[in-house]
């Protein structure tokens, strides 16, 4: 088995801004020798998100960021954000929700996604931000 690792580097705005990625996570892949595995993908930080969804204007921009407003608003008192002067506790909560990793399998140096199924990177964080997501691959 090998392994090779990658970074994906993002600009992003904030406030649940969701990203599909899919197409930088194929472009590694194609570059690689490996043609069976998995493609671990992970947001570096505890605001961000790597989750799977059908990425289209209803559901991936509009219905996935009121349902996390309902869950965890942004403008709630948390305690965190007494605790350390902060804004974004609610950006560490849905992090905590959505996780920050995604692994999917690749075959015939192909990811085994759905038609209508994307990898996304969701910032949570209440301002723009510079953001990493490493993408390691592992197989034969």
């Amino acid at each position: 088995m090998d392994i090779s690792t990658h970074i994906i580097e993002l600009k992003t705005e904030g406030y649940t801004q969701m990203l599909d990625i899919s197409d930088e996570v194929r472009a590694i892949l194609r570059v690689s020798p490996l043609q069976e595995g998995q493609a671990c993908v992970f947001g570096i930080g505890s605001t961000t998100g790597i989750t799977t969804v059908e990425y289209e204007p209803g559901l991936a921009q509009k219905d996935v960021k009121e349902m996390l407003e309902e869950m965890a608003p942004y403008r709630k008192n948390y305690a965190h954000n007494q605790t350390w002067g902060d804004d974004n506790e609610n950006s560490h909560l849905r992090s905590f929700m959505v996780g920050t990793s995604f692994n999917v399998p690749f075959v015939k140096g192909e990811l085994v996604l759905g038609m209508w199924q994307q990898i996304v990177f969701v910032d949570f964080d209440t301002r723009p931000r510079e953001r990493k997501v490493v993408v390691q691959l592992m197989g034969k």
